[in-house]
């Protein structure tokens, strides 16, 4: 797999790697309405997820799409990032088709790769079920979670 990074100040050429995929960070290139279907009707952290805020959501964000080898889409995630001191990967989603084949564990390391620029304090993620696959790409479960804490919406 070919990952290919996109800024305001450059704009690199694509290229696939031998297996025929490829990751770019390009949010130009994002198919918006995939990623909104993917996310609202088959990621249990976002079902019923509404298109404008997958539209914010991506706005504010650094977007990683994966491409097939036919330039389809088939996986996606972002990282909430102020790219000084704190990052948060999150909606990591690879499509059913495609799964399998290792692209969780390319896209997690491609993301760490490149937030490796930014020299970050700390990367978080929260995963209920793909401790395994994150571990591969070098998260570790958090060494003291007593210290984390969360404000929720009224409920």
């Amino acid at each position: 797999m070919t990952t290919t990074t996109h800024s305001e100040d450059e704009n690199r050429g694509r290229g696939r790697g031998s297996d025929g995929y490829e990751i770019d960070t390009d949010p130009g290139r994002l198919d918006v309405g995939l990623v909104h279907h993917w996310l609202s009707t088959d990621a249990f952290w976002a079902l019923g997820r509404r298109r404008d805020t997958v539209e914010r959501s991506i706005g504010g964000s650094l977007n990683f799409g994966v491409y097939g080898p036919d330039g389809g889409q088939v996986a996606y995630a972002r990282v909430v990032t102020d790219r000084a001191t704190f990052a948060w990967l999150c909606d990591v989603y690879v499509a059913p088709a495609h799964r399998g084949r290792g692209l969780g564990v390319q896209l997690a390391t491609a993301v760490r790769d490149h937030l490796a620029a930014y020299e970050l304090k700390r990367t978080m993620l929260a995963t209920v079920d793909a401790h395994e696959l994150y571990a591969k790409a070098g998260f570790v479960p958090v060494p003291d979670p007593e210290h984390l804490m969360i404000l929720r919406p009224e409920q």
